[in-house]
């Protein structure tokens, strides 16, 4: 199963209800592994060294921080950038549906955005 990293300012309560849904879901928060108040850069960093793919939604500045990484060769772990004004259900489900049906290598070097789909 995937493992991730939930960025600082990530909502709470997307993050309860992924562990409701599954308690087993291996999610670290960057506050809890000594990185508050981190860059990006470090983040991403630290993200990638423990295989963790970054949940964030930080859709204005982390693009570009991910972009910079690759060009200079680097990589990452993946990142999941979650549109907070999206419905929590619905970033929940598509949460879970990555942790459940993909293995850690199908993210290398990927960025996402969720929801997958966009609703009215």
């Amino acid at each position: 199963m995937l493992q991730f990293l939930a960025d600082e300012d990530f909502n709470g309560r997307i993050l309860r209800g992924l562990m409701l849904r599954n308690p087993n879901l291996d999610i670290v928060r960057v506050q809890d592994c000594g990185h508050s108040g981190s860059t990006d850069s470090v983040i991403l960093n630290w993200a990638n060294e423990h295989h963790r793919i970054l949940l964030t939604h930080d859709g204005r500045t982390m693009p570009s921080h991910v972009r910079t990484r690759l060009a200079e060769g680097l990589s990452i772990s993946g990142v999941l950038i979650v549109d907070d004004l999206a419905p929590i259900g619905v970033c929940i489900d598509d949460i879970m549906l990555v942790a459940e049906s993909s293995e850690p290598e199908e993210w290398i070097n990927q960025i996402y955005y969720l929801p997958f789909c966009r609703t009215k």
